[in-house]
């Protein structure tokens, strides 16, 4: 399902591209998303684990980024906060006599399928300095 992941690791990474040489802490980042620091350290520490980030703690400790902005695409983003758009099926498996029932969940899927190409397609041709420039 679709959640706010990617608004907040697109915001914690134009910040970081914003202050390319400083260490930026995760209260910093929280105070400009306005959300609580655990959630954004939780998506920090998705981001390192796809080297995109570099941390350093202590008392003058932060974030930064660790690639070039104009070498990575929001694509690339979403495909490390989601690996496909899915707005969801429904909970109980419905009726297969009914002739809406039967297929339902084949023409979702189908659907979604559409919508991560042409999703792909859009965010491919933007790159993170792109979007931070913006700004």
């Amino acid at each position: 399902m679709i959640s706010g992941k990617f608004a907040i690791t697109i915001h914690i990474l134009t910040l970081l591209t914003k202050y390319p040489n400083d260490f930026l802490s995760s209260e910093y980042i929280a105070g400009s998303i306005n959300l609580n620091p655990v959630l954004v350290r939780k998506e920090i520490a998705n981001l390192k684990a796809h080297h995109i980030v570099e941390s350093k703690e202590g008392k003058n400790g932060g974030t930064k980024l660790s690639v070039d902005p104009s070498k990575i695409t929001l694509k690339e983003i979403f495909e490390m906060t989601f690996e496909t758009i899915n707005l969801g099926y429904a909970k109980n498996q419905p009726n297969p006599d009914c002739p809406v029932g039967k297929k339902i969940n084949q023409n979702l899927s189908s659907l979604y399928a559409d919508m991560n190409q042409k999703v792909s397609l859009q965010l491919e041709g933007i790159s993170l300095e792109d979007f931070s420039n913006q700004f």
